[in-house]
């Protein structure tokens, strides 16, 4: 069995009237994908307050980043620099369109390990909703 490789996620949030920021280590798969990129794997806890779903982050080799979340809470956001996507994002009260425009990926994965940096703003109905950024860092065990 292939042991566990280490994720350490590191979040900030900023909306209008706040800021948060949080830190977790977590297990995780992190593989080679067929089309050259990578695809890291972890469960959710209750930590991240999505516990009971599986997050999957997949990043092509051209630099296109899925974050795709699977069980108790359901999201597929997409992020490319410069483009906004929209994106349906599942909740207990029901689903939800967003929109998510990129403006950094910062790419440092390779067979070691490596690093994922990734800045995009959120919008549900055009209405701003908060500036995200996401800092992976992937130790392979």
């Amino acid at each position: 069995m292939k042991e566990q490789d280490t994720i350490k996620l590191r979040t900030i949030q900023r909306t209008e009237d706040d800021s948060s920021e949080s830190e977790l280590f977590t297990d995780g798969k992190y593989n080679k994908r067929d089309d050259g990129g990578w695809e890291i794997v972890y469960e959710d806890t209750e930590a991240t307050g999505f516990e009971g779903s599986v997050t999957r982050i997949q990043v092509t080799d051209d630099n296109v980043v899925s974050i795709i979340r699977s069980g108790s809470s359901n999201s597929n956001l997409m992020l490319e620099v410069g483009k906004k996507h929209f994106c349906l994002y599942s909740t207990p009260f029901g689903d939800m369109t967003m929109g998510v425009r990129t403006s950094l990926i910062e790419n440092k994965l390779n067979q070691d390990g490596g690093s994922l940096h990734l800045k995009y703003t959120l919008d549900i109905n055009s209405a701003y909703l908060s500036e995200n950024e996401v800092i992976m860092e992937v130790i392979k065990n």
